[in-house]
């Protein structure tokens, strides 16, 4: 199996793929961390700060099925190229965000990126196995997998500090020329993204394909818990409404803001790596997925009642980390099986189902967080979590000696 330097180094197209994923995460986190300043900032609420963060996840959810098709019907280099660009437009409506009154043009570009987003993510996810040789996926997604927790660390880090130091519409300016090198990248990518069709072969209607997909996941249960084990670090992920409040809660401030998303990210970025041999023994996945999905929620009942705030650090870190090895090795397993005609499909319900239980946590979070001890926000999503986990694991218990279903090449 090769190892992470190696398939970066000797695959170009993968080191784009890579980078490209680099920058459109950075980007995010660009926006999202002077954004979620400035809204409580011109409003003096902390309910716009919990709404963007559910438009951004919720929209996202509803689309998904729809672009996963897409993703399996057209050329997934275009897709990612074209989402890159609507996403940079999108971005330039931020500069309009002044006042409490131009407060809801925030939801409206946000809105406009999670649109971007939901065409984006199902496609690089699909497109990742025919980039790299059938040996060196596992370690490809390894190294893909980190790419969100370290540019989680860096753009939250970042774009705190230039949000700080330069106020946020520089961080909305930096942001735009990200999205625009993300597309310059992808466009120099030489591999085919998707296996070729036969000659004369049409493109499945959309409403054919999600039929499909959802029979396909249907008659294979192991493809079914794989599709829910995200579910479990979304439903817990209403903890992100209150971050403001905790920073603020210890006396950190804004920069205590963007550290909590970074020390995030480090978890995300460590997960993987840390719990990386577990892709190489079938046997422990599904007990991987279920102690990952655990590790989260005990985590954030830690913070919950600890009152040191390098503790809550540290806590926040063991959580994400978590959470980053639960989503690789639940990525890892489904590129493997999954039959490449419908892995876009596949990935959309995957991605639909965990941004879903996203935005209902966040939304949830928000509707009480004016009103109930941020304390009780944190412990409770810990819990819905890790009660989660625990169901989860029961319900999959026969599943984790199975062997998976034999993967088709087309």
């Amino acid at each position: 199996m090769a190892t992470a330097f190696l398939v970066v180094t000797r695959n170009r197209d993968f080191r784009r793929l890579f980078a490209a994923e680099l920058v459109v995460f950075g980007s995010d986190w660009f926006v999202m961390i002077p954004l979620l300043a400035l809204l409580p900032e011109l409003t003096g609420s902390g309910v716009w700060g919990g709404l963007v963060l559910a438009a951004d996840t919720g929209i996202n959810a509803l689309l998904l099925p729809y672009t996963g098709t897409i993703a399996d019907r057209f050329d997934r280099r275009k897709i990612l190229i074209i989402a890159n660009l609507a996403a940079f437009v999108a971005v330039l409506l931020l500069f309009t965000v002044r006042s409490a009154e131009t407060a809801p043009l925030a939801l409206v570009a946000i809105g406009a990126v999670a649109i971007a987003k939901a065409f984006y993510s199902p496609a690089a996810s699909a497109a990742m196995p025919n980039v790299v040789d059938p040996a060196d996926l596992a370690a490809a997604n390894t190294v893909s997998g980190s790419a969100w927790g370290t540019m989680t660390i860096v753009g939250a880090s970042l774009g705190g500090i230039v949000g700080a130091v330069f106020g946020p519409y520089a961080s909305f300016g930096v942001t735009a020329v990200l999205l625009l090198i993300a597309a310059g990248l992808t466009a120099t990518i030489r591999r085919p993204m998707q296996a070729p069709r036969d000659a004369g072969q049409q493109a499945t209607r959309t409403r054919h394909a999600l039929r499909e997909s959802f029979g396909y996941l249907r008659e294979n249960p192991r493809i079914r818990a794989l599709v829910t084990v995200k579910i479990a670090a979304g439903l817990g992920n209403g903890v992100l409404t209150v971050f403001p409040l905790i920073a603020a809660l210890h006396g950190a401030g804004v920069a205590g803001v963007g550290l909590l998303f970074a020390v995030r990210g480090a978890g995300a970025l460590a997960g993987p790596f840390i719990l990386g041999p577990v892709l190489r023994r079938r046997s422990w996945l599904f007990p991987g997925l279920a102690l990952s999905m655990a590790l989260y929620g005990i985590g954030y009942l830690g913070v919950a009642v600890t009152p040191w705030f390098p503790l809550v650090l540290g806590l926040v870190f063991v959580a994400h980390l978590a959470g980053g090895a639960n989503w690789v090795l639940s990525n890892y397993a489904l590129q493997g099986e999954v039959p490449d005609r419908l892995r876009g499909r596949v990935f959309s319900t995957d991605l639909m189902l965990a941004t879903l239980a996203i935005a209902v946590s966040q939304l949830g979070a928000t509707a009480v967080v004016d009103f109930v001890d941020e304390r009780f926000i944190l412990g409770g999503c810990g819990l819905v979590t890790l009660t989660y986990a625990l169901v989860w694991r029961f319900a999959t218990r026969r599943l984790s000696g199975r062997e998976p279903s034999t993967v088709d090449a087309d």
